[in-house]
């Protein structure tokens, strides 16, 4: 039984009702010596305890899609079958042109909120490159099947929750496909295939996206395999200019890092709350050694660059909690590396959920304006946030100034402190935005 369905929800509320009742009805009815009727409403208030904490738990888990099965919540799931030395480009020198396609079957996701704005769909993948068997959830935008856009590609955005974090977060807990489907309706956004793979592959760690051979191939999971499905199974524009990450927590810190080691691979990348050094996650593989770090920091990667990538960049966070990793990255990128930070108060929230949804219709206007989707749908998707004009308007997206994007979220907004005096070490490894979330009270 799923730990986000109904079921276990409705099961979990009447487990607490009996526990509520059996005191109110036995209490005065055990029979037996006093020892063995004290022993016996001693359990019955640990029952009553119990489903009671189990019913806070439930409506928390459902809240954030922390846990999506048992195996994750205690930590025996274990989707790596195998971790080979896969080389710097992690590909193990397959050539991916010459793999046969591969069909996949997808049947309708289970769980909160996964059977609107047209559903989404799930498919278990066998990842022949990595090693890594686990599912992918798609959904895809309400043009696809529509006979005037049979022969059209479209742009792919692949989704990283946080950690712990289920890939369903994005459509449970987000809602991104409720927020989009209206706007890619009416042309303010593109319309994108949304992808969310499964991050949390090993027990009790955090993978970092990183490929670790003999542990782990996650980088090559999330950047060759589930790429290379999406393209053989649906009408999705092919790499790199067709493909975007986005992620919050530690998905944004994989967003980032997947852009930036693989600009054959990404155009595009968002990040919310993230960080750069994988040490900001104190369960990451990827930040268990310095050599580890090094290769998985996307500030050091793109320092180390002699010529900076074609990729776009948007960073937003509070000062502590993202916004000094974007900052980073902003202060060395040179064209035609782009960087958007935007710092966000104080006021507008938490590390949580509340504070990522209502940041995604900026977020995918944003992207809308990073690719060149073409046809009418995206003729009118130029505009920002409350009248934030032209994204390249006022400021330009090179690594010296914030879009106009940028601006129109910041106009929306109460305004907030000057985020001033981090230090050199703290705007290179981001490493601030977990504890900083971590203090706030």
């Amino acid at each position: 039984m799923s730990l986000t369905g109904t079921s276990f929800l409705l099961t979990s509320f009447v487990l607490c009702a009996v526990a509520l009742l059996l005191p109110l009805v036995l209490w005065s009815k055990v029979p037996g010596p006093a020892p063995v009727r004290a022993a016996a409403r001693l359990l019955m208030l640990l029952f009553v305890q119990g489903t009671a904490i189990s019913v806070v738990f439930v409506l928390v888990n459902n809240a954030n899609n922390l846990y999506d099965d048992w195996a994750d919540l205690l930590g025996t799931g274990n989707h790596v079958q195998q971790a080979p030395d896969l080389g710097v480009d992690g590909t193990g020198g397959i050539s991916l042109k010459d793999l046969p396609r591969l069909r996949q079957s997808f049947r309708p996701a289970e769980g909160p909120r996964m059977r609107r704005a047209g559903g989404v769909r799930v498919t278990h993948l066998k990842g022949r490159v990595s090693g890594v068997n686990a599912e992918v959830y798609v959904w895809l935008p309400p043009q696809y099947d529509e006979p005037a856009y049979r022969h059209r590609t479209f742009p792919v955005v692949e989704l990283l929750p946080g950690y712990p974090g289920s890939a369903k977060a994005w459509f449970g807990s987000l809602r991104v496909h409720e927020q989009l489907r209206p706007m890619m309706l009416d042309g303010r956004v593109a319309p994108f295939i949304l992808v969310a793979p499964r991050t949390n592959l090993l027990a009790r760690a955090d993978t970092g996206c990183a490929n670790i051979p003999g542990t782990v191939n996650a980088e090559s999971w999330l950047s060759v395999d589930v790429p290379r499905m999406v393209m053989d199974n649906f009408r999705a524009e092919p790499a790199p200019d067709g493909w975007a990450t986005a992620g919050y927590s530690a998905g944004a810190h994989c967003a980032t890092k997947l852009a930036v080691a693989h600009p054959d691979r990404y155009r595009a990348a968002v990040s919310m709350s993230g960080y750069n050094d994988p040490k900001g996650e104190r369960t990451s593989l990827a930040g268990r050694s310095l050599d580890l770090r090094r290769r998985n920091n996307p500030y050091l990667l793109l320092r180390a660059e002699r010529v900076h990538p074609r990729v776009a960049l948007y960073f937003s966070g509070e000062s502590g909690d993202g916004y000094q990793a974007g900052a980073a990255i902003q202060a060395i990128a040179k064209p035609p590396t782009s960087v958007d930070v935007v710092l966000l108060p104080r006021s507008a929230g938490g590390h949580d959920m509340g504070l990522w949804r209502p940041q995604l219709p900026e977020v995918f206007r944003w992207l809308t304006e990073r690719f060149d989707a073409g046809g009418e749908n995206t003729a009118n998707a130029g505009g920002t946030a409350d009248g934030g004009g032209d994204a390249d308007a006022g400021g330009g997206t090179g690594a010296g100034g914030a879009a106009g994007t940028a601006d129109g979220v910041r106009r929306s907004l109460p305004p907030a402190r000057s985020s001033g005096g981090s230090t050199r070490a703290e705007l290179a490894s981001g490493t601030a935005s977990r504890t900083g979330a971590a203090r706030r009270p």
